[in-house]
């Protein structure tokens, strides 16, 4: 990736039972990377989910926040979906990682 990037850190707790989410969160991840702009995903879901998208600049993500679909997925979410979220943007100016098998 390079550098700057942003970072969008979106944690949340779950409402009880599936109610479409997990097809909506296959649907939002495909949208999302064909979104101008948009540079990877991580996701890990326990007790509080936490999911990591990767951003080339704030325009990039406020246009995936507007993008209707996701308009329609963060209502959604609201109503149906999550206790509570919370997101957080993050400039990224620096990484590094381990990887044995490398």
């Amino acid at each position: 990736m390079h550098k700057p990037y942003y970072a969008v850190i979106f944690t949340s707790t779950r409402t009880t039972g599936d109610k479409g989410y997990g097809k909506m969160a296959e649907f939002m991840e495909l949208l999302a990377k064909k979104q101008p702009g948009f540079i990877g995903i991580e996701s890990a879901r326990e007790k509080t989910g936490i999911t990591v998208s990767y951003w080339e600049s704030l325009s990039a993500i406020h246009d995936w926040k507007q993008q209707a679909d996701h308009v329609l997925a963060q209502k959604k979410g609201i109503t149906d979906w999550y206790n509570s979220y919370t997101v957080r943007i993050c400039l990224v100016e620096r990484e590094y990682n381990f990887n044995k098998n490398t």
